[in-house]
């Protein structure tokens, strides 16, 4: 009886570790959550004019003010950031599918930097490899997922995939 109450004890102490850390690093991620609006608005402590001066440096733009550059930087990282959290911290199986937007964001920031004259131009041509990476193994996980669940074989996955069917009916399938 001591040993199966020692044995409970233990258990019940490395739960409680367990809650203490998840509400740790939720409260680490809700802050980073709830800071946002304030690195949001932080554009708006830049100048309205190409050049920045300051007793430390001396910077200048080829946008048409400082401010309008922080403010397009800060409308790319900051969904960048809250995708990037989402990405981290989601436990579902098509949490993969959000490196499509990541990517997209990422390029569109890397164009903001660089500041060359076609900003969020030229980033589909740099998505559109990871498009079709990403999708059509977001398909193939799904797809298995779905067959364990269902208990079919592959064989009947592959028969289905063969057939010739209409877009219509294709599009039936997809939200059966």
């Amino acid at each position: 009886m001591i040993k199966q109450n020692n044995k409970l004890n233990t258990k019940i102490t490395d739960q409680q570790q367990t809650d203490s850390k998840s509400i740790f690093v939720g409260g680490i991620v809700a802050l980073f959550i709830g800071i946002t609006p304030f690195l949001f608005y932080s554009y708006k402590s830049f100048p309205e004019s190409t050049i920045w001066e300051t007793s430390f440096f001396t910077l200048e733009t080829a946008f048409y003010s400082w401010f309008d550059y922080a403010w397009y930087i800060a409308n790319k990282l900051i969904p960048l950031y809250l995708l990037l959290i989402w990405f981290f911290t989601c436990k579902h199986w098509w949490h993969w599918i959000l490196l499509v937007p990541i990517g997209m964001y990422s390029f569109q920031t890397w164009g903001l930097i660089q500041e060359y004259d076609g900003v969020d131009e030229l980033e589909l041509y740099y998505v559109f490899p990871i498009m079709m990476i990403v999708i059509p193994s977001i398909y193939l996980i799904r797809a298995k997922l779905f067959n364990k669940v269902r208990e079919t074989d592959l064989k009947a996955f592959e028969e289905e995939l063969g057939t010739n069917k209409t877009v219509l009916q294709q599009l039936k399938d997809l939200f059966r």
